[in-house]
């Protein structure tokens, strides 16, 4: 279902990449209260969580971006937000990017479903009858979707809500080798590369020379400049994917929509920088549970509103839980 957004971007920050850059360089978010978890996964490796709120109340887990973490400031904010709302949150940290490097050679992509899966089933085998929901941003948000499609009917959740989703891989990998998104790509792929690297030094310490091998094995990743040859050489060989157009056309999400029966939020910008229009699904492409809100500006992750240049208001903090709260009263 296509519905009307509320959505007006800040008259002083109207460019797609002000609304992008403001945020995730000049904002300070509040500091929720957090609680750490340590959870131990089926292959001996650990993903850590971040819990906001009380035991007793709704629960929505939260997955962030590319390069994020649950200290990432759309995170922080949106914790802050929920715990206002009298929801509890759970921030999950993909393997790696707590502050610690985990302890396999694993990392994360943005198909990589079975991390969402563990928290999901451990949380719900600790909390049978809570109330729960999740949120993704950006490759967390493919994530989330590709989860929900894939499990159909075997989730209960009340609702979930995906922002800024890089619905068809090619199609986003292709948007950032042009233009100014270009010099997104190379922030992004800087720091990936630099994971990789430290990663292996990490696995080298702690003597595990088997996973250690197998980061080795990915070879010079010095010429690398795009995501398609990123995601070739790393992901692919990581991951049981053929190539990389492999890799793309299985961990797209867009084809997973029509599967989802949660009630799903996709909240979608049209001047995203890190796509083109074109990956916005057709509403026939939606299942009867997925709701589409378009934005006419926006950014990546961005959405921020209000008037004041001095006291930014960041609108998806006010629309997602305002989503949730709806879903849950029909529970």
């Amino acid at each position: 279902m296509l519905i009307q957004s509320t959505f007006k971007p800040a008259y002083w920050l109207k460019n797609a990449h002000l609304q992008t850059l403001y945020p995730a360089l000049l904002r300070k978010p509040p500091s929720p209260v957090l609680t750490r978890e340590r959870l131990v996964t089926d292959d001996n490796d650990f993903i850590d969580v971040d819990f906001c709120g009380a035991r007793d109340q709704p629960l929505v887990i939260l997955l962030h971006g590319l390069t994020g973490s649950s200290q990432s400031k759309y995170i922080k904010g949106l914790q802050q937000a929920l715990f206002k709302q009298g929801l509890r949150s759970a921030a999950l940290n993909f393997r790696g990017c707590s502050g610690e490097y985990n302890n396999s050679s694993r990392c994360y992509h943005s198909g990589e479903t079975g991390d969402i899966d563990f928290l999901y089933r451990t949380l719900r085998a600790r909390e049978p009858k809570t109330q729960m929901a999740a949120v993704g941003f950006s490759i967390g948000g493919n994530v989330l979707l590709k989860w929900l499609g894939e499990q159909g009917a075997k989730v209960n959740l009340f609702a979930a809500t995906a922002v800024s989703v890089p619905l068809v891989l090619s199609a986003c990998a292709d948007k950032l080798d042009n233009g100014f998104s270009r010099l997104y790509r190379a922030s992004l792929l800087r720091e990936l590369k630099a994971y990789v690297r430290l990663k292996q030094q990490h696995l080298e310490s702690l003597g595990n020379s088997k996973e250690a091998e197998i980061l080795k094995q990915i070879g010079d990743l010095d010429n690398i400049t795009s995501f398609w040859q990123y995601d070739d050489q790393v992901v692919a060989k990581l991951y049981d994917f053929a190539n990389v157009d492999d890799y793309y056309q299985r961990s797209s999400s867009r084809q997973f929509l029509q599967a989802i029966t949660v009630p799903t939020l996709l909240i979608q910008a049209q001047d995203d920088p890190f796509m083109t229009p074109k990956v916005i699904p057709e509403v026939a492409e939606l299942s009867s549970s997925v709701y589409l809100e378009i934005t006419q500006g926006g950014g990546h992750v961005g959405f921020v509103t209000g008037n004041n240049p001095f006291q930014a208001e960041y609108w998806l903090e006010q629309r997602i839980p305002e989503f949730l709260q709806q879903q849950l009263n029909h529970v």
